[in-house]
């Protein structure tokens, strides 16, 4: 503390009265909460007895119940569609490996995913640690039986040596060590250094983190990840409550239609006789009430007594669907998926497209990729890399496909956009004509277009910026714009053809080619 600010507390606390400066400050229960709106006369807000102050949340804990995980996706469609959707859309469109590897080397990776089902055993482990909120990949390499409990050395993967992965479950004989990773360079910090991996024959092994690949649902705070052995909680969790509601509404909704049409008869003196308790008059009496009904059921008549009197009563329905569609809206927003695609529902309302919402979906999906896919296929590539090339290139990366698949008028539309673009680049002389048919090629992968453009083609295109260069040059014929006649080359100082006209002129060079 400063001088100035010490000699300001000292004239502070003169000014206060003796008896004050002796009173020990009074300490606080921890957890009150001193700002709280409260009437108690009206027994409103914080501490009053009301309805509101006697909600409770306890902590339940659910991603513990293993039965209750099992029941729920076995036989509840929605939890299924809560567990599943994200991780298949995560996994729909794959990713596209970005490197100067040749063509045919990638092609290898790719064949690699195929063939060894690593797409289908990374989507199985993002649905399994959704589902429990943990679960294990473990990377099997031929030759590495023996020594799992050591670090994975990258050198020592032989070629072809990659078999792919095994799924398991944080309850399937999987258990994380106490042990942490303190070396603050590995991407696995902080996580367990080690798992305890109980195969079906009851074989129990040690496997080193290096070797395993990690899938866990929702992240949890520090304390609450001890308690789950450093996994995460299942999704169930968070929709468990709404799930709750919604199947409870859906249930007495349909109970209500076995009480849509009500049928009444008043009988005069019936409570009596059935109070006399005489068996007799008791049968008489539901003999009476069973002809009747048998009556009903196969002529469609009711007799009853000239004094006796029949009425039929209906239930209205209106305003149930309203409740029903309230917990549906709720169900989707605790799973963080659009009612269109969790309940397979078109959108409702005037001019809704479902648009804003399913955009909003694909970014959850995106975020999910970096975050859970992420750091699977970091730890994978590499390992298949040295199973196939021997080495890992420098620049391997990757990139995560598009998750919506466009339709053919917005494919159109992008290569009208993408290739105007190109044009207008092309036409102020900024790019050459090889550059734009490389441009055009490398536009096939994500449009479908542009395909027969050929690596010679590309060769033989003219390599000059200029336009002049582009119009002289090739000693080929000029064409006018679209359809018109030939432009006279005399005529190029002073009326230059459009660049329609230099467009065609290279793509009749691709024509004259094939």
């Amino acid at each position: 503390m400063s001088r100035r600010n010490k000699h300001r507390k000292v004239i502070t606390d003169a000014r206060q009265p003796p008896e004050a400066q002796k009173l020990p400050k009074p300490k606080l229960p921890p957890g009150l909460t001193m700002d709280a709106f409260s009437n108690v006369l009206a027994r409103l807000g914080s501490g009053t007895p009301n309805l509101i102050e006697g909600t409770e949340y306890p902590l339940t804990r659910l991603s513990q119940n293993y039965q209750l995980m099992n029941s729920l996706y076995r036989s509840h469609w929605i939890i299924r569609r809560v567990i599943d959707t994200i991780p298949e859309d995560m996994t729909r469109n794959w990713i596209t490996i970005t490197t100067q590897l040749a063509p045919e080397m990638i092609r290898k990776i790719d064949k690699l995913w195929r063939v060894r089902k690593v797409k289908s055993k990374v989507l199985q482990g993002l649905k399994w640690g959704r589902l429990y909120g943990g679960a294990v990949g473990l990377i099997m390499i031929e030759g590495h039986q023996d020594e799992l409990d050591q670090p994975l050395d990258f050198d020592m993967i032989m070629p072809g040596s990659f078999k792919g992965l095994m799924i398991l479950d944080r309850w399937s004989g999987v258990y994380p060590s106490s042990d942490l990773v303190d070396d603050i360079d590995d991407p696995e910090f902080g996580l367990p250094r080690s798992y305890q991996v109980t195969l079906d024959e009851g074989q129990t092994m040690n496997v080193h983190h290096s070797r395993i690949l990690r899938f866990i649902g929702r992240e949890l705070p520090y304390w609450e990840k001890l308690a789950e052995v450093n996994w995460g909680a299942s999704e169930v969790e968070v929709v468990f409550d709404e799930l709750k509601k919604r199947d409870n509404t859906s249930w007495n909704i349909a109970q209500l239609i076995f009480l849509a049409n009500l049928r009444v008869q008043k009988t005069a003196d019936w409570g009596e006789m059935l109070a006399i308790g005489d068996p007799k008059i008791q049968a008489d009496i539901y003999n009476t009430i069973q002809a009747q009904n048998w009556l009903m059921s196969n002529m469609g008549m009711h007799i009853i007594g000239k004094d006796d009197e029949f009425q039929t009563h209906q239930y209205s329905f209106g305003g149930l669907n309203e409740i029903y569609e309230s917990f549906m809206l709720d169900m989707a927003g605790a799973s963080s998926i659009p009612v269109t695609k969790l309940f397979g529902r078109a959108p409702a309302g005037m001019n809704a497209t479902g648009e804003s919402d399913m955009q909003n979906y694909y970014e959850t999906v995106q975020q999910a990729q970096e975050s859970s896919l992420a750091p699977v296929l970091d730890k994978l590539l590499p390992i298949m890399c040295m199973s196939e090339f021997g080495a890992i290139p420098d620049d391997i990366d990757y990139v995560f496909d598009p998750i919506r698949t466009p339709n053919d008028k917005e494919v159109a539309e992008l290569v009208d956009k993408k290739t105007t673009s190109i044009i207008n680049v092309f036409q102020a002389g900024i790019i050459s004509q090889k550059t734009s048919l490389k441009e055009l090629k490398q536009m096939s992968e994500s449009t479908g277009m542009f395909t027969n453009i050929t690596d010679e083609d590309i060769d033989q295109a003219d390599d000059g910026t200029h336009q002049d260069e582009l119009l002289m040059g090739g000693g080929l014929e000029d064409y006018g714009p679209m359809g018109s006649e030939k432009t006279n080359r005399s005529n190029l100082s002073t009326s230059p053809p459009s660049f329609d006209a230099k467009f065609r002129k290279f793509i009749s060079r691709f024509r004259r080619s094939h």
